[in-house]
């Protein structure tokens, strides 16, 4: 059992926190205020190809596994939920299902497009009635003319309505009563996504209702087999967790980071408040269960990128870690005293955007239920077999992921801090992984230009200091 993460992964975690602080930082209060959505930093994450990380090479993902992409999502949380979510939806739901159970014409035009940042995927499972039930699908699909014909709403979907919005992946009630899934690209006539909520938090995020009127798509539109839908979005759903949990933990160490910071810095008689052991109680606790909630997530992606059940584990990091985050914004405000509640302060922000964790990805509740159900509670069989409802287009997925990609992690490197003298180390450590991995990669693009984009980004951002977030 090794704890530790290899250097590869070493190398996309410093990349991403390094183009957090740079990138995010700076601007995460303002989008926030504003409620703008953050389309400079989606355009930059896709240069970095970090918006399908966990995807081949082959259909222009970063050929990266699930613990790299757990990770970039720990790091962009860490300093903004909104981005983090926006990256994480698109992946996870967005992208996935067409990853998973897309014919090989759909794969080849959507992927490379998503892949790249160039459009954003959704995912539209909930509707008016079918939140936590989401089996009770009422949006319909029926054949007319060689079309599928589609009349429903869904809400509080994510990245449906943006500028760069590309395609939405619905579930829908078919003639014979089972639940498909379909493609509906934005534009498509009848499709329409309405007003943004206006939310407590990740307020730089996209959130709407959709409505589908008469919305005739192509029959060859449907995602996967027909009647498979069920299945298909239980097992997304699964995969997703991974992505919330590693929200849930990248939010809690953001809020201890700023509560740390704050309390060595805030004096009150006569010392900095980090001296009083009540405050140093609220650090260590947090600190701990963070580190316990990192083991988890980390252990729920390493079982799926090694081919194993994973539904157990991570219902149970996505059920610890959104706890968690409530209860360490909590605390970060609670140290912060009065300036927590001011909103120029980042744990304002943290605040309002943690509880959402315990409710988004399944309730805590159905967490709850999926655990007892796979430890065998009231006459479960046992560990859920969801998992493995997996469709030819991951056989021989181990393999590809985990193996990592060099244009990804090249493309890492780009962001690694000169100014701390670990340029040369960086590169060397990402060249050695881009001649070993060299032979195995099957991406269209280049080696070469790939490298040389690096060494340019390297170069472009090795004389720019990297700034603070708001802080006391």
């Amino acid at each position: 059992m090794d704890f530790e993460l290899s250097d590869d992964h070493r190398l996309i975690q410093q990349t991403v926190r390094d183009f957090a602080r740079r990138e995010v930082a700076p601007v995460a209060e303002e989008l926030d205020r504003e409620k703008r959505f953050p389309y400079e930093i989606v355009r930059q994450l896709g240069e970095l190809n970090l918006m399908g990380i966990p995807f081949p090479e082959e259909y222009g993902g970063g050929g990266g596994d699930s613990l790299a992409y757990a990770l970039a999502v720990e790091e962009l949380t860490r300093v903004d939920s909104s981005v983090a979510i926006t990256l994480c939806a698109h992946t996870s739901l967005g992208t996935q299902p067409i990853w998973l159970f897309g014919s090989e014409e759909q794969k080849r035009e959507w992927m490379p497009r998503l892949c790249a940042g160039e459009v954003l995927g959704a995912f539209g499972l909930t509707e008016p009635e079918a939140g936590s039930d989401a089996g009770n699908t009422k949006t319909r699909a029926r054949r007319e003319n060689g079309s599928w014909v589609i009349d429903g709403a869904k809400q509080f979907i994510t990245n449906a309505g943006t500028d760069i919005s590309g395609v939405v992946a619905i579930t829908a009630r078919t003639e014979d009563d089972r639940i498909s899934n379909f493609l509906v690209p934005n534009g498509t006539p009848g499709y329409e996504a309405g007003q943004p909520y206006r939310k407590m938090g990740w307020n730089a995020s996209d959130t709407r209702p959709l409505t589908f009127t008469d919305c005739r798509i192509p029959e060859e539109n449907l995602l996967g087999p027909p009647g498979a839908g069920f299945k298909q979005f239980l097992h997304v759903l699964d995969i997703g967790r991974i992505g919330v949990a590693a929200m849930g933990v990248g939010l809690a160490q953001g809020a201890l980071d700023e509560a740390l910071a704050y309390a060595k810095e805030r004096r009150a008689f006569g010392q900095p408040i980090s001296k009083f052991q009540a405050i140093q109680a609220k650090l260590a606790d947090m600190a701990t269960e963070i580190e316990a909630a990192r083991l988890l997530v980390y252990k729920a992606a390493r079982l799926k990128d090694r081919g194993e059940n994973f539904s157990l584990t991570a219902a149970q990091a996505k059920l610890k870690t959104g706890r968690l985050a409530v209860r360490a914004a909590e605390e970060a405000v609670q140290i912060h005293g009065g300036y927590g509640y001011i909103e120029e302060y980042p744990v304002c922000r943290f605040y309002r955007d943690a509880k959402i964790l315990t409710i988004g990805e399944g309730t805590d509740e159905v967490q709850q239920m999926v655990i007892a159900r796979a430890l065998g509670a009231k006459g479960a069989a046992g560990p859920s077999r969801r998992s493995r409802i997996v469709p030819a287009a991951l056989a021989g997925s181990r393999r590809r992921a985990t193996t990592s990609s060099s244009s990804f992690w090249t493309s890492a490197s780009s962001r690694t801090d000169s100014s701390r003298d670990r340029r040369s180390r960086t590169v060397a450590s990402a060249s050695t992984s881009f001649m070993r991995l060299r032979r195995r990669r099957s991406s269209s693009v280049p080696a070469a230009s790939m490298w040389a984009r690096c060494a340019s980004r390297a170069s472009t951002t090795s004389s720019t200091p990297v700034p603070r977030a708001a802080s006391a």
